[in-house]
C-alpha cells in the first residue's frame, strides 16, 4: 500500500500538471468523510476552478480523464468518481490495501519511520524552576515534550533534549530564605514569616534535611549541608540541589530523559549575557532611555521597544537584566552550537517572551533566520477527581504535583491523556474516568486491542511469542483473502501510519498520533466484532494473524511515539469469551 499511494501520488501530481499547467496544486489525498465513499479522496478540483474559470466538476471531470491515463492508477485503482461539488474519490483495487501487511510486517519497529537525514535539532522542554516539585503543567508539557522529539526523530532528525534551570535570581532566593524561616522553628502564618515564601511541606523536608547536615546529589553536583541556619548562601545550594534531585525522580518516574541540563547561572558566570549585550550595544541595536537600557525589538516586528538592563546600579546576579536577556544569550549558544532548528515548549504565559527572544537573536547578527526558533505554547490543566476540581496538593502547598497524577493513575494514563489534545487548548484531566477498564477511558481502549490481539496470536499458535504471529506462520500468508469489508478498513488505516506520522511531526502535533491510534482501535474492535479468526480454512486464518500481527506492530509503534506502552495482558470486567467459539472473544 505505501509503494501504491506513493505511485499514486505521482500519477496525481502528472495529472494535476497536465489539466492545469502553472496552477497545480501539491498533490495530496484526503481521507472520504464516509468509508462508503471510497479509499482516498482528492479535493483539488474546487481550488483550481477559479484559476482556471471553470466548473469543478468540469476540472474533476478533466482529472479523472487525466488519472486514467495513468499507469499506476491503472494498476491500483479499481474505480474513480465524482461527488459532490467536485471531489474526486478512488476505490483501491483489493492488492493496494493488502500490500501494506506485508510492508508492515517486514519493516517492523521501523514502519513509518524515514531515514536518518543527519539534520541536528534541539527540543527544549519542562525547564522548571528548582523550587518545587514538577506541577501537572509541567506534566503535560514533558508528555509533549518527549512525543515530539519521538515523532521528529521518526522523520529522520538527531534530536538532543535539553532542560534549562533556572537556578539564577528573585525565585532562588526566595525559596533559600523560606528554607531558612522553617530552619529558625517559623511555620507558614507565624509572624516573621516571608511574605513570598514557598509554603509547601517539601520546604520543612528540605529544612529538616539541611539541619541533619545530608549530602543531596543531583545530575550535576553534590552537596553537603553545613546545617547552619546562618549559612544562607549554603542553604541556598543545598536547596536548589535537593528540588533538582526530587525533579529528576518526577521526570524518571514519568519516564523522560534529557541529554543535557543548562544552567542559567552558568550565563552569568560565564560572561556569555554581559557578551550578548555588548554584541547588541555594538550592532547599534539599543539605546539609553531613563537610565535604562533598551533593545529596538519594534525593528523586528515587536509591538513595542524592550528594556534590556533596568535602571540602577547593575547586579552580579543578573538581577538587573530583564528576563528576556539571558534567553537571548542561551538561544545564542545554541545557535553556536550547531543545532539547525530549534523548538521550545514553553507555557502559554510565555508567549510574550517569543517576539523579544526572536527580535534580539535577529539584532545579535549572528546570521540566524527569522522565526527561529519555533515554539509550541501549551495551556494548563485543570484536575478533576470524583467530580470536584483538585486544586492543592499537600506536599506543594498550593498546586497538584506530576507525582501526584501518576500516584492516583499512571504513566501511561497520565502521558496518553496530557498529549490527547492540542497544546494550545485547556485540558481537564479526569482521575476517575483515567482509572477505569473501560471503552470510555481512551488509553485502555487503545491498550486493550493490543492485548486482544495478543491473546488471539497466543491462542492461534500456543507457547508463541505473545506480542507477534512466528515469522515463518505469517511470511507467506495469502493476502488475497482479506478482503472483508472490516478488514479493508483496517489495511487503509495501518497504510495511513507514515503519511499521519510526517503530517505530525511537521505540525509538531503529537495530539494527531493518539487520535490516529484511538481510530486504527476502532477499526480493529469493529474487525474483532464482525469476523472470527480462529476459523478451519488455515490459509483465511494465517492470513487473518498477518493483519493482526500488523496492527499490533503499528499500535506499539504509534504508543512508543508517545511514551506510552502497549501491554500484552489486560484485565477488564466484561472479559470476552475465547476468540474460538464465535466472532468475538
Amino acid at each position: 500500500m505505501i509503494q501504491a499511494k506513493h505511485e499514486l501520488l505521482q500519477a496525481l501530481a502528472a495529472a494535476l500538471d497536465e489539466v492545469a499547467p502553472g496552477h497545480a496544486p501539491p498533490a495530496a489525498f484526503e481521507a472520504p468523510k464516509q468509508a462508503a465513499h471510497g479509499d482516498l479522496a482528492i479535493t483539488a478540483a474546487m481550488s483550481l476552478a477559479r484559476a482556471l474559470k471553470k466548473n469543478p466538476r468540469e476540472v474533476a471531470a478533466a482529472l479523472v480523464a487525466a488519472l486514467e491515463r495513468q499507469d499506476a492508477v491503472r494498476r491500483w485503482v479499481a474505480a474513480l468518481e465524482i461527488a459532490g461539488p467536485g471531489f474526486v474519490n478512488l476505490r483501491l483495487r483489493p492488492a493496494a490495501l493488502q500490500a501494506v501487511v506485508a510492508e508492515v510486517l517486514a519493516a517492523g519497529p521501523c514502519f513509518g519511520r524515514a531515514a536518518d537525514h543527519g539534520g541536528r535539532l534541539m527540543v527544549e522542554f519542562v525547564s522548571a524552576n528548582p523550587t518545587g516539585p514538577l506541577h501537572v503543567g509541567h506534566g503535560r508539557q514533558a508528555a509533549l515534550g518527549d512525543a515530539i522529539c519521538h515523532l521528529l526523530e521518526t522523520q529522520g532528525w538527531r534530536v538532543h533534549r535539553e532542560f534549562y534551570y533556572n537556578d539564577a535570581g528573585v525565585q532562588i532566593a526566595t525559596l533559600a530564605a523560606s528554607v531558612q524561616a522553617r530552619l529558625r522553628g517559623l511555620t507558614p502564618g507565624d509572624a516573621g514569616w516571608p511574605e513570598s515564601a514557598y509554603n509547601g511541606d517539601y520546604i520543612a523536608d528540605v529544612a529538616a534535611d539541611f539541619a541533619a547536615r545530608k549530602t543531596v546529589r543531583a545530575d550535576d553536583r553534590s552537596f553537603t549541608a553545613s546545617g547552619d541556619p546562618d549559612d544562607l548562601d549554603g542553604i541556598r545550594q543545598f536547596a536548589v540541589a535537593y528540588l533538582r534531585h526530587e525533579q529528576d525522580l518526577d521526570l524518571q518516574a514519568f519516564g523522560v530523559r534529557f541529554d543535557h541540563y543548562y544552567l542559567e547561572s552558568g550565563l552569568y558566570s560565564g560572561g556569555r549575557v554581559d557578551e550578548t549585550v555588548r554584541r547588541l550595544v555594538a550592532a547599534g541595536k539599543t539605546y539609553e532611555k531613563d537610565g535604562a537600557l533598551w533593545l529596538r525589538s519594534t525593528d523586528y516586528g515587536d509591538d513595542k521597544d524592550r528594556v534590556m538592563r533596568k535602571s540602577g546600579p547593575a547586579a552580579a546576579d543578573g538581577s538587573s537584566y530583564t528576563y528576556f536577556v539571558p534567553d537571548v544569550a542561551y538561544h545564542l549558544h545554541k545557535w553556536e552550537r550547531g543545532f539547525e532548528r530549534v523548538i521550545n515548549v514553553q507555557g502559554s504565559d510565555h508567549h510574550g517572551t517569543v517576539a523579544r527572544v526572536r527580535a534580539g537573536l535577529q539584532a545579535a547578527g549572528a546570521g540566524i533566520p527569522a522565526g527561529w526558533p519555533d515554539y509550541v505554547l501549551h495551556k494548563m490543566v485543570r484536575v478533576v477527581r470524583g467530580g470536584q476540581e483538585v486544586k492543592i496538593s499537600k506536599r506543594a502547598g498550593s498546586y497538584v504535583t506530576l507525582r501526584d497524577l501518576i500516584d492516583w493513575t499512571s504513566r501511561d494514563a497520565v502521558r496518553f491523556f496530557l498529549i490527547s489534545r492540542k497544546a494550545d487548548t485547556e485540558f481537564t484531566f479526569d482521575v476517575d474516568l483515567a482509572l477505569k477498564a473501560s471503552d470510555d477511558n481512551p488509553v485502555f481502549y487503545v491498550q486493550y486491542a493490543h492485548a486482544r490481539i495478543c491473546s488471539v496470536l497466543a491462542q492461534w499458535r500456543p507457547g508463541a511469542a505473545d506480542d507477534a504471529a512466528p515469522a515463518g506462520e505469517v511470511a507467506h500468508a495469502d493476502l488475497s483473502l482479506l478482503v472483508a469489508p472490516t478488514e479493508s478498513a483496517l489495511m487503509l488505516k495501518l497504510a495511513d501510519y507514515p503519511t499521519m506520522l510526517a503530517r505530525a511531526a511537521a505540525d509538531l502535533a503529537p495530539h494527531d498520533v493518539a487520535f490516529y491510534l484511538r481510530d486504527v482501535a476502532a477499526a480493529f474492535h469493529g474487525y474483532y466484532a464482525s469476523e472470527r479468526f480462529l476459523v478451519d480454512d488455515e490459509a483465511l486464518a494465517r492470513a487473518r494473524m498477518a493483519l493482526l500481527a500488523a496492527t499490533a506492530q503499528v499500535l506499539r509503534n504509534a504508543l512508543a511515539v508517545l511514551g506510552v506502552s502497549a501491554p500484552r495482558r489486560m484485565d477488564r470486567a466484561d472479559a470476552d469469551p475465547p476468540v474460538a467459539s464465535g466472532a468475538t472473544t
